[in-house]
């Protein structure tokens, strides 16, 4: 039993796992190496069954003399899958000088071209001497990675083998915002309103034009009875009476000649408007970046971007970044505070009608 057990550890997990679905072991690929080997290992014993004639049944190919080489595949935002071949060279070398711990060095080179790294982003994570395969724990998403597998000799290291650089997925959505905002004062006069049918021209029209123009055009869709009389009037050059707001002698309920008028309507208004607060800044891509407690991912570059509903009252966003080492920290708090002296809004779902 114990002679099984030792040949079954030789095999690689790839190995074991067509061998467990051979000898029907359930759930065989969410066992870890050594419960696969005991598993197996019981089964076949229970079945008297000889582990070379297993093995030759499998007919594994003949290996040919591997080359040492590493390979890094991140596997999602925290996870990356590593597996690794060494040569019975380098091993051989390895111990002749002194060293028995096989460990993985994960470095951070986004943004670099040279084969350097960002500083006091190197980690070293010791591994099984006999594995292949590991899954390393990814500090940071968005940013491109390499490992390098080696030797570590007490305080010496012997570097054996270097990985591609692979890009680890963020774990954000894209913070690409195609949102343009423009600068606008209240106090300006909108600009004369164009006819629906001129184009207007980005570069010489404003927000406020802009606004009257989308509300116009969406406001004479919906005019109905007298009011289509009026915009046809508008629309054919002739006034008939009318100021630039539309109020006039039709808006009086009188006609040109002071007699009859325009019967009451019914009609529901609504109004919603509301306020965004922008929070930006950059720091070190490697940075580690708290607003009020709670990480804020960074972009590749370093820059960050929160957009937050903004109420009435105070809001503190204490901002906090720690290098990646831990040792410095900067810091800002930024307050903003909101008031609505008057507010008669309300939404189109409770919009009531009115006679006017």
């Amino acid at each position: 039993m114990t002679q099984a057990i030792t040949n079954l550890a030789r095999l690689t997990l790839r190995q074991l796992r067509q061998m467990a679905s051979d000898l029907g072991v359930t759930l065989y690929s969410r066992k870890s190496k050594q419960d696969l080997v005991s598993a197996i290992a019981e089964r076949q014993e229970r079945r008297g069954g000889d582990l070379k004639a297993i093995e030759a049944e499998l007919n594994p190919p003949a290996r040919p003399q591997a080359n040492t080489r590493v390979v890094f595949l991140p596997r999602d935002p925290q996870w990356a899958y590593v597996f690794w071949e060494l040569s019975d060279d380098d091993r051989r070398r390895a111990q002749s000088e002194g060293a028995s711990h096989l460990s993985l060095r994960l470095a951070d080179v986004t943004g670099l071209q040279d084969g350097s790294s960002h500083p006091h982003t190197l980690q070293e994570v010791p591994v099984d001497s006999h594995s292949t395969e590991w899954y390393l724990p990814v500090p940071l998403c968005d940013r491109d990675y390499r490992v390098e597998l080696g030797f570590r000799a007490g305080s010496q290291w012997m570097s054996l083998a270097f990985s591609s650089v692979a890009r680890v997925p963020a774990l954000h959505p894209s913070d690409q915002i195609l949102d343009q905002f423009v600068p606008f004062s209240l106090d300006a006069s909108a600009p004369a309103p164009q006819p629906v049918t001129t184009p207007i021209e980005p570069s010489d029209s404003g927000l406020h034009e802009r606004l009257y123009q989308s509300a116009t055009t969406h406001f004479r869709s919906r005019r109905v009875g007298s009011e289509v009389l009026h915009e046809l009037d508008s629309q054919s050059g002739d006034q008939r009476g009318l100021s630039d707001s539309g109020a006039g002698l039709w808006a009086s309920g009188r006609n040109e000649s002071g007699l009859g008028g325009v019967a009451p309507r019914q009609r529901s208004f609504w109004l919603v408007a509301d306020a965004e607060l922008i929070v930006y800044g950059a720091t070190d891509p490697s940075a580690r970046l708290t607003i009020g407690g709670e990480e804020v991912p960074l972009s590749s570059d370093g820059t960050f971007h929160i957009q937050v509903p903004f109420r009435d009252g105070e809001q503190a966003y204490p901002i906090e970044a720690t290098a990646a080492d831990g040792e410095q920290k900067r810091n800002i708090t930024l307050n903003f505070e909101r008031v609505t002296p008057e507010d008669n809004s309300n939404p189109a779902s409770e919009a009531k009608a009115e006679w006017f």
